[in-house]
């Protein structure tokens, strides 16, 4: 029983040290976060569409698709 709480507790404590790396790791590089260009005001010039699906048990499947102004 020994071995297998120390195994136990090992595979426990590299899991708490992975969320705990994966939370203060350096990030990756992201020009739109990092420079504050201002490029997201030229991606809302395009009009966006979203997929809207609904469906229920025994009833037919509606897909909706909307263009968001």
């Amino acid at each position: 029983m020994v071995w297998q709480e120390a195994i136990a507790l090992t595979i426990v404590a590299m899991t708490a040290a992975a969320f705990v790396w994966s939370r203060f790791r350096p990030r990756r590089f992201n020009f739109q976060r990092d420079t504050h260009c201002g490029c997201t005001s030229a991606s809302q010039s395009f009009p966006r569409q979203s997929i809207v699906f609904r469906t229920r048990k025994g009833e037919q499947a509606t897909i909706t698709v909307r263009l968001n102004p």
